[in-house]
């Protein structure tokens, strides 16, 4: 055989190994492709929680920090001056009005007391001799066995003596005032606070021994911002015909440092007569029961009260409401399964709930979890769950 022949087999054999290879290529090309897309098929729709916009009405709070003082503070002074010889309360227990908390010593009293007895007895014993005089020369006037002058003179003697007499009856009553005050009690029923002096101090009435608080009840102020006070001036007539704050009938719910909630309720009790020009606020003043005298005077908490009602509101859970930026955001999932970013503008809170102001339609499924992972366009499986938390 030629050359020629053996290049033309040569030539064939080569086109027909391509075209082999070309056609396993595509064979493969066309097997991947069916993988990927029964791949891609056999992934499931991820599945998400979906709360459901409900519409109704709500009650609107709002919340202050307040600060608890007694519902009245005495502080405890003596009216007389001297040595403080005995402490018969103890510092922070509770303490009766009348109950002798300090004694002064009281033998200086005692001995003004004797003194001013005496002084009443000599005065009484002046008035008995004046009345006498009096008594003997009358008759002696009336025959003019003496001068009238000598009986006028003895008539005013004798009521000189008589002044004298209303007057030491008085020093005496001083002097036992005076005594009876050497046993300085409290008050008021309260808490009585650390003493100020120490046995043998010299104390006097500008000398503060200590102080007493009634706390039970307690009162806790908070202020208003002047703004909130115009507010609810126009949202309706005042509960109290006394007080023009639309709230004041409301009853108070106490939040403690802690978080958590006093188990008292409270009321308004009253607002003050003027808005604080440095700081354009209303104080206003409520009462809170304090059983077993839990609460005390420095305290702070935050007061919450029921400010108005909200018609028609729509509730989400805040779990469903996503913060980016100054924005709010919420996935909403359509009749389709399909995921919709729609931004919202949410208002107040009622429990774990968020009233939505905008963006919402009743009824609408929003996901409650996991909405970060979450695009435009993405198709879920929705798993309705129940609303919690919609208390007050």
């Amino acid at each position: 055989m030629g050359d020629t022949a053996v290049h033309s087999i040569g030539h064939e054999s080569r086109r027909l190994s391509g075209a082999i290879f070309a056609a396993l290529a595509i064979v493969g090309i066309f097997a991947s492709g069916c993988n990927r897309g029964r791949a891609a098929s056999a992934l499931p729709t991820p599945e998400v929680e979906v709360a459901t916009v409900v519409q109704r009405d709500v009650p609107v709070f709002s919340e202050w920090v307040a600060t608890l003082d007694g519902y009245v503070n005495a502080q405890i002074r003596p009216q007389v001056s001297g040595y403080i010889i005995k402490q018969n309360y103890t510092e922070g227990s509770l303490v009766r009005k009348g109950q002798v908390l300090f004694e002064i010593d009281p033998r200086p009293f005692v001995a003004a007391l004797d003194r001013a007895k005496a002084d009443l007895a000599q005065a009484q014993a002046q008035l008995g001799k004046s009345a006498l005089d009096v008594e003997r020369d009358k008759p002696l006037a009336e025959a003019m066995a003496i001068a009238k002058s000598q009986l006028d003179n003895e008539v005013q003697a004798k009521l000189g003596a008589q002044a004298a007499v209303e007057s030491s009856k008085a020093a005496v009553e001083q002097a036992e005032l005076n005594l009876e005050w050497t046993k300085v009690t409290s008050l008021v029923d309260g808490i009585a606070g650390i003493a100020q002096v120490q046995i043998g101090n010299l104390v006097g009435s500008a000398s503060i021994l200590t102080s007493v608080s009634q706390v039970e009840p307690i009162k806790a102020f908070f202020p208003i911002s002047e703004r909130e006070y115009v507010l609810v001036q126009k949202a309706t007539t005042a509960i109290s015909s006394k007080h023009p704050i639309r709230f004041f009938g409301n009853s108070l719910e106490l939040i403690l440092t802690d978080g958590s909630p006093y188990s008292q309720k409270g009321k308004i009790l009253l607002a003050d007569r003027q808005v604080d020009p440095s700081t354009g606020t209303i104080r206003i003043i409520a009462a809170f029961p304090n059983p077993g005298n839990v609460l005390r005077p420095g305290q702070y908490g935050r007061v919450r009260v029921e400010t108005d009602i909200k018609r028609g509101a729509l509730l989400l859970p805040q779990s469903a409401v996503a913060q980016t930026q100054g924005s709010y955001q919420v996935a909403v999932v359509g009749s389709d399964h399909k995921v919709s970013m729609r931004s919202v503008k949410p208002g107040a809170t009622v429990g774990t709930m968020w009233v939505i102001d905008e963006g919402l339609k009743p009824g609408e499924q929003v996901v409650v979890e996991g909405l970060q992972q979450l695009k435009q366009g993405t198709l879920v499986t929705p798993k309705p769950v129940p609303l919690s938390g919609e208390g007050n």
